[in-house]
Parts: C-alpha cells; structure tokens; sequence
C-alpha cells in the first residue's frame, strides 16, 4: 500500500469508515446466524475490510479477474443479489448515502464522499464481487 493510499485509509477511518465497517460486520453476523444466509456472511465480510480499507483496492466482478462465469456470476448471483438487497443491502446503501451527504458539506470531505457512494453502489449488489489492489 503506497503512502498516500495509507494516509487516506487513516483519515477515512476516522472520517466515517470504521461505523460503516461496523454495519457490514453486522449485517455478515446476522447473516451468518441464520446458516441460510453463509453465502452473503462471506461477501459482506470481505466488503467490510474493503469498507474499512478502501484506497489502494478495488471492487470488481469476478467475472473480470477470471474470465470463468460461476454461481456467484452468473443467474444465482442475481437471485442472491436480489435477496440480498431485500436483506440488507438497502440500509447499508442508504447507510453509506448519508454519510456521503454529510460529507460532501465540506470541501476536504468530497473524496470521502465519493468513495461512499461507490460503496452504496457496492451494498446494492455486492454478489459475484471480488476487492483487487488498484
């Protein structure tokens, strides 16, 4: 991890990305609680490392990296995608949403802001994804 990225991941943590790993940890529990749900425990495990660690990875289809279409993929990635959103992935997007508005108020808080909402756009549908170094 370069220096910069580093710095940024400090500062993001402090700045709102430690809660918002927080939410995902507990989304992947309650998950994995209910054993039906172990798949989504799993993706929302490694997003939430990525959302507590954001600069210098990211999130991209499986698909891409491997060239190989799998469950995650393919037609029951979107069936998971889809129950997943009714779940849980609603509130962690509107989690990461107002964390960017309140964000975006400041000059210094736009990067973060950003980074916030390709994470809401990661909470929507996060099966069939895999965090790569950038």
């Amino acid at each position: 991890m370069s220096p910069v990225s580093m710095l940024l991941n400090i500062l993001w943590i402090l700045f709102g990305g430690a809660w918002m790993a927080f939410g995902w940890v507990i989304a992947a529990v309650i998950m994995a609680i209910t054993i039906v749900g172990l798949p989504w425990a799993r993706a929302a495990f490694n997003i939430a490392v990525y959302t507590l660690l954001p600069f210098g990875s990211r999130a991209v289809s499986r698909y891409d990296v491997t060239g190989i279409e799998d469950t995650g993929t393919g037609p029951l990635g979107v069936i998971g995608n889809i129950i997943w959103f009714v779940l849980a992935g609603w509130w962690l997007a509107l989690g990461h949403l107002l964390t960017a508005l309140a964000l975006a108020i400041t000059i210094i808080g736009i990067p973060f802001a950003w980074a916030h909402l390709k994470l809401a756009g990661i909470a929507l549908w996060p099966i069939g994804k895999v965090i790569v170094p950038a």
